[in-house]
């Protein structure tokens, strides 16, 4: 919401009616909203500036019941809905997708991080049809990935947040991602740090005992 108020102030994008269609989204807003002492200095200085709310697009539409997000389906004129889960393995961005999916004057934007064996990934990969409600629907939108928006820490990130541990571990293990990416972690955090790392593998069993 943020950005999307960004490019609207700078008209480039048109002002088109926003519908932000999760739940999860809009508690997390009405935090955001909330706590406004939490703010970052940007965010507080466009406040300040009289420019408004940073998250407040000008055309905002809310829905939080499961019928407001079914009406999204009746809009047939251009606009941009915020949907999830954002991988496409369940949520309210399912029903969007098996109205929109097939029209090529359609973009779907994933934002984030698509893991492999989600529909997300396979959009990504260039699927040609998607199943959606036990049919397959035809992937005629434009696919976009962004991938900056993740909310996943990267190697240098975990590096520099292993940095503040006063004393080594005993023994790490990575728990978390792909195979290839976690392989690539241990051996930066072996090259680094020195410790002993391993990646877990399905059905492993670890000795706590000693």
């Amino acid at each position: 919401m943020y950005y999307l108020r960004q490019l609207e102030n700078q008209q480039r994008i048109p002002r088109l009616p926003v519908y932000v269609d999760s739940p999860m989204a809009l508690s997390a807003t009405d935090l955001y909203l909330k706590y406004g002492q939490d703010h970052d200095l940007e965010f507080t200085r466009i406040a300040d500036n009289g420019k408004g709310d940073p998250l407040d697009v000008h055309q905002f539409h809310l829905t939080r019941t499961a019928d407001e997000s079914k009406q999204i389906n009746n809009v047939k004129t251009p606009c941009i809905i915020v949907s999830a889960s954002g991988m496409i393995t369940g949520g309210r961005v399912l029903h969007h997708l098996a109205h929109r999916l097939s029209d090529p004057r359609n973009a779907v934007i994933l934002a984030g991080f698509q893991a492999q064996g989600t529909r997300g990934r396979a959009l990504q990969e260039g699927a040609k049809t998607l199943r959606l409600f036990g049919q397959e629907v035809a992937v005629n939108a434009e696919v976009v990935s962004l991938g900056q928006f993740s909310a996943h820490a990267g190697k240098s990130e975990l590096l520099r947040w292993l940095t503040a541990l006063t004393a080594p571990p005993k023994q790490t293990y990575l728990i978390h991602g792909e195979p290839s990416a976690a392989q690539s972690l241990q051996s930066a955090i072996q090259e680094k740090f020195k410790w002993k790392v391993s990646v877990a593998r399905y059905l492993d069993t670890i000795d706590l005992s000693s």
